[in-house]
């Protein structure tokens, strides 16, 4: 049965917006003065439609699945350490455990297609498609139905959560390569400037993946939509994602949207339903090459620029403590008249009764 796409409807409310302006514009301090933090409040403002939002209950999920492209040899590292990761996170050694753990985010993983069979265990979610994707440079990576099935389960993931935040996590030997099919297609952008060394290839290594990456292209020239390129060029966990961002976006809850993969899944999702990146915080600049790129198409403002390039949703983890602190600004610092302080232009504050 066909996914039917959620409805993501406008949320601009220029009112709020002005309101919720003017309430930063007048806090203790000179105007403008606390830079970027000041643009996330606002935007978490319009989101959750508030002018003292709280965020509540965060959940970071981690999507995984295997690629068949990556039998090509684009990646610096065998398929098999999708699972193995997978299992470092569940016992809490990778990076998004930390990070996660240490930022008091709950975190879950979900099997969206790996080559291996996990036990049942708290924080996993079984949704596997199938054993990996097939090899995108033969051949489709995944079938309508599939890919249609994928975005079901985004959506029923995503619809089990509470909370009002979502954080964007992702796991895949190959999928730096599929995310680099999407935005040279999706963005009209030659597939040499948007392919990078993914979890570390060298110079020839990358200059490898970029012809199988072309060919690949080619091989699937008429997969022009939305849909037909994420079908064409794969990432079960891409394509479940982006069911999870889509549902996301229409329950109007805060995204936080990690890398270069992550990202490439907003890429999709925004095709689809252009509001979609109104609900979006985007973490920070991957040094992934085509991330720049990405955001640039994207007209994003990343909060981060560390060089991360690590993916797993480490990005989102990093920059949270940036939101909650936006939205603790918005709500309690004070503002000219209450604390009786004198405004730049030498204004006096309003005496107290």
């Amino acid at each position: 049965m066909p996914f039917k796409i959620p409805t993501v409807d406008d949320i601009a409310q220029p009112a709020l917006a002005a309101r919720l302006k003017h309430l930063l514009d007048n806090k203790t301090k000179p105007l403008g003065s606390l830079g970027a933090l000041e643009s996330v409040a606002l935007r978490i403002g319009l989101i959750l439609g508030s002018e003292s939002p709280v965020l509540r209950e965060p959940h970071l999920v981690v999507f995984a699945g295997d690629h068949g492209l990556a039998e090509r040899g684009v990646s610096a590292y065998p398929s098999e350490v999708t699972w193995q990761m997978v299992e470092n996170s569940l016992v809490g050694g990778a990076a998004v455990s930390v990070l996660a753990r240490h930022n008091g985010i709950a975190l879950t993983l979900v099997d969206c297609g790996v080559c291996h069979d996990f036990a049942d265990r708290p924080g996993l979610r079984h949704h596997k498609i199938a054993y990996g994707t097939s090899d995108s440079s033969t051949g489709p990576a995944m079938s309508a139905g599939q890919c249609d099935a994928a975005l079901a389960n985004g959506a029923a993931v995503l619809r089990s959560l509470t909370g009002n935040a979502f954080l964007l996590g992702e796991m895949g030997i190959g999928n730096t390569s599929a995310a680099s099919l999407l935005l040279a297609r999706l963005a009209g952008l030659a597939i040499a400037d948007c392919t990078g060394a993914g979890t570390g290839l060298n110079g020839e290594g990358v200059q490898r993946k970029i012809g199988i990456l072309q060919a690949t292209l080619t091989r699937h020239s008429e997969a022009r939509t939305p849909l037909q390129a994420l079908a064409a060029f794969g990432g079960f966990e891409i394509a479940t994602m982006v069911g999870a961002v889509l549902q996301a976006a229409a329950e109007r809850r805060v995204i936080v949207v990690d890398g270069f993969i992550a990202s490439a899944a907003v890429l999709v999702a925004s095709a689809l339903q252009p509001a979609v990146l109104q609900r979006c915080v985007f973490a920070h600049r991957s040094g992934e090459r085509g991330h720049a790129l990405m955001l640039l198409h994207l007209r994003a403002d990343p909060i981060l620029d560390m060089g991360l390039r690590l993916g797993e949703g480490s990005g989102a983890a990093l920059a949270w403590p940036l939101l909650v602190s936006a939205c603790a600004v918005l709500r309690e610092m004070a503002n000219f008249e209450s604390a009786g302080v004198s405004r730049q232009n030498g204004t006096a504050p309003a005496q107290k009764a």
